[in-house]
């Protein structure tokens, strides 16, 4: 094989990185984890004050339906919010390198000079990057603001991964009363588990040990629901 050969074939990639800007890991656990904590919390704050299942029933689908609007609709906003806001510092950047190219440019090479680049070569890299309008927005984008512009985050996956999570979240307390139960027991086995599971999904997918994201869900939806049981209880003692 040649050196020129060599020289032009693309290189091996070894690894890969999974998506980590793309707005949807953190709504769907923050979903799934608040449905099933707060709802959990909420049933098991009705049962306490004496409250007969279909009172249950009823107060955990009205969490449930409010939970989840106000979650996609929080979300919605606050990430429109983010994008308009990127958007607006985007069209900045564009406006400055049509009006100031030259300006921008030597602000590209002290960028790459505080990078360790010698002088000579950062003006270089910031001339050829800068000869493509397009080129030089991503840039100036990227090492100004930190983000991609072309992948900005989506308000509506953001608001849709939270209806669903928290949606799904909150119906796991909910199925033992749904199918007759009396006590918060079989409510209280059946979300424990799915508190340790999604955890433990969320700890294996951000490459910590499964037992590790499980058990910290555990711990904050138990202390969660013990203290809404105890108010609960509370209350209900002292109305009746």
């Amino acid at each position: 094989m040649t050196a020129d050969v060599a020289e032009t074939e693309t290189p091996e990639i070894h690894h890969s990185h999974r998506d980590v800007t793309g707005g949807w890991l953190r709504p769907a656990t923050f979903g799934v984890m608040d449905g099933l904590v707060s709802n959990f919390a909420l049933v098991a704050g009705v049962v306490g004050g004496g409250a007969t299942g279909k009172v249950v029933i009823m107060t955990g689908l009205a969490g449930l339906v409010a939970g989840a609007c106000s979650m996609a609709s929080g979300e919605f906003t606050s990430v429109s919010s983010q994008t308009e806001l990127m958007q607006a510092e985007i069209a900045i950047e564009r406006r400055e390198l049509e009006i100031h190219p030259e300006e921008e440019e030597r602000e590209l090479a002290m960028m790459y000079e505080a990078k360790g680049l010698r002088p000579e070569l950062a003006a270089e890299v910031a001339r050829e990057l800068t000869s493509n309008p397009a080129v030089a927005l991503d840039v100036h984008v990227r090492e100004e603001l930190g983000v991609d512009p072309n992948d900005l985050p989506s308000p509506w996956v953001a608001a849709g991964s939270s209806f669903a999570a928290f949606a799904v979240g909150a119906v796991i307390p909910l199925l033992p009363f749904l199918f007759g139960a009396v006590s918060v027991l079989p409510a209280l086995v059946l979300s424990a588990l799915g508190l340790v599971v999604t955890g433990g999904i969320v700890g294996k997918i951000t490459a910590r040990p499964f037992w590790y994201g499980g058990g910290r869900q555990l711990l904050l939806g138990g202390l969660s629901a013990a203290v809404t049981f105890a108010i609960g209880l509370a209350v209900g003692t002292g109305l009746s």
